[in-house]
């Protein structure tokens, strides 16, 4: 984190520091200004609320889906408050990392799972062991040879989904050459 520059500066854009912020903002949120200039009719974020319906119905669906197809096993298998949850609890990260976590996910647990239920059975804990391990070790590697020398590699992994606009500060007033300016 040291390597970027102005990482929890004042001048830098409000979304490097979230952790920071988050009960000062929710505190503003519930407190100062309330849910009903927030989320209700005369908030910004009033279409939010359709999400609560979208999260009621889903389970609805796939129970629906059950009943419609009954020959199809694998729909029961479907738990929407378990897929809607995980999704919240997702660190932020690029679309590389998530097609790559669908990927192996898919590959040992259904896949695997359903040809080669005894090798499942018998490494699916070690894959999962050595996945978590691997990213560890990765990343202490990786700190140690390019964080400390304060080297940046700039490749398309790490371009930020292609959005030019994600280095650009959101403070109101601060001019960046090639960013808007928020007034």
């Amino acid at each position: 984190m040291e390597s970027i520059p102005d990482i929890c500066k004042e001048t830098s854009s409000v979304w490097t520091c979230p952790s920071d912020t988050v009960f000062y903002d929710a505190s503003v949120i519930w407190g100062l200004i309330g849910p009903r200039r927030i989320f209700g009719n005369l908030g910004t974020y009033q279409n939010v609320n359709w999400f609560f319906l979208g999260g009621a119905i889903a389970p609805l669906l796939v129970w629906l889906a059950t009943k419609t197809f009954p020959q199809q096993e694998w729909i029961k298998l479907i738990n929407m408050p378990v897929l809607i949850g995980a999704t919240g609890m997702m660190p932020p990260a690029t679309a590389v990392n998530f097609t790559s976590w669908i990927i192996v996910g898919f590959l040992s647990g259904f896949v695997v799972y359903r040809y080669k239920p005894d090798w499942w059975q018998r490494h699916n804990y070690v894959l999962s062991g050595a996945l978590d391990a691997g990213l560890a070790f990765m990343g202490v590697v990786l700190y140690l040879c390019l964080g400390l020398e304060e080297i940046s590699i700039d490749w398309w992994g790490n371009n930020l989904d292609g959005c030019p606009l994600a280095h650009c500060p959101t403070t109101k007033g601060f001019e960046v050459q090639g960013c808007p300016v928020f007034t």
